[in-house]
């Protein structure tokens, strides 16, 4: 048998940052978010030879390790490994015979659509498929979310688990004590047709650790920044405009959105934009577009770029200067799905 997963990635249109602990814990966050046809994929076969064998399509790495929990964090592919020795020590059933792991993620690390954490949660939902582990989403997620940020002590917020187990719009509620509401929307199928059809998806071809920014806005909350707290406050504000506008199918005002949140987003932290990424910005808006913002924490990776009526072209002609590349995509309507072969 074989035990397969698939996880979408997502593309956050409101609030990003507020997601963060110690904002999220102290004055609440809310984003909103899409998830997109793009995925993390994972496969599990099981072995007779008492080895665990991991295979990075994407990234073009394999290693092997003797069937021994828990496995070494040693920096390679531990995000993986983190995943194992969570679900072993959780649940227990991982066999001395072995498995082997295969993984691919339809877009680079640290490209600002939320890889890292959808990676962890197709791999437990395929660990969920083969051991059959009561994971409803809420339980998927926190667990994913526990195991990067407690177990693996890597820095980010919490909205990327929630997307890619539930799918779909979501207006999602952050809390102290890890609380979280998660929200989905009933948008009109002709609102999400113009929203896809206008929103273009860049890749700059650069990539960035978003953890080294996370940190610094971490830091600018405990240090109490005004300026950085305000421009979240302000982000966590962008995210209820922007369910009202979708909500009410005020599709254009979606452009002048984003712009609003971008604008605020910069002063965070440092190093969530710099002169290349300002200049894809400013060619943008001057072929058509009314409005966008870098995906993810910044520094690099995916841009999002609202163009209404039929500016699209102009504006993915711009970007086509620069040499990146404008990825084609649809909106998803599920979550984490699995199934066996």
């Amino acid at each position: 048998m074989i035990y397969r997963s698939k996880a979408p990635l997502r593309i956050g249109l409101a609030g990003g940052g507020t997601d963060v602990s110690p904002y999220s814990d102290l004055y609440g966050g809310a984003i909103l978010n899409v998830t997109i046809s793009l995925y993390a994929r994972a496969s599990i076969e099981p072995l007779s030879d008492g080895k665990i064998i991991f295979e990075s399509a994407d990234r073009k790495e394999q290693l092997s390790y003797d069937a021994v929990y828990p496995l070494p964090l040693d920096g390679k592919l531990d995000i993986l490994k983190g995943v194992i020795n969570r679900v072993q020590k959780d649940y227990g059933g991982l066999p001395s015979s072995g498995f082997r792991l295969t993984t691919y993620v339809d877009a680079p690390p640290g490209s600002g659509l939320g890889t890292s954490s959808t990676l962890v949660v197709a791999v437990l939902g395929a660990f969920a498929e083969w051991l059959k582990l009561p994971l409803g989403e809420y339980d998927m997620a926190h667990l994913a979310y526990s195991i990067e940020r407690e177990d693996l002590q890597q820095a980010g917020g919490k909205q990327d688990q929630y997307a890619a187990t539930f799918g779909g719009v979501n207006f999602m509620e952050f809390y102290g004590g890890d609380k979280v509401i998660v929200n989905p929307l009933r948008i009109k199928e002709v609102h999400l047709h113009e929203l896809e059809n206008n929103l273009v998806l860049f890749y700059t071809s650069t990539s960035r650790l978003s953890s080294t920014i996370i940190s610094e806005q971490q830091k600018n909350v405990n240090d109490k920044k005004d300026d950085s707290i305000a421009a979240m406050h302000h982000l966590k504000d962008q995210a209820v405009m922007m369910k009202e506008a979708l909500l009410r199918g005020s599709i254009d005002k979606i452009g002048e959105i984003l712009n609003y949140g971008f604008e605020y987003k910069k002063q965070m932290a440092k190093g969530i934009t710099n002169p290349q990424l300002d200049e894809i910005y400013e060619a943008a808006r001057k072929a058509g577009a009314s409005g966008g913002k870098i995906s993810g924490a910044g520094g690099g990776g995916f841009m999002i770029f609202y163009c209404p009526k039929n500016t699209r072209f102009k504006v993915v002609d711009a970007l086509n200067s620069f040499g990146g590349d404008v990825k084609r995509y649809t909106f998803t309507h599920h979550g984490i799905q699995t199934w066996s072969i």
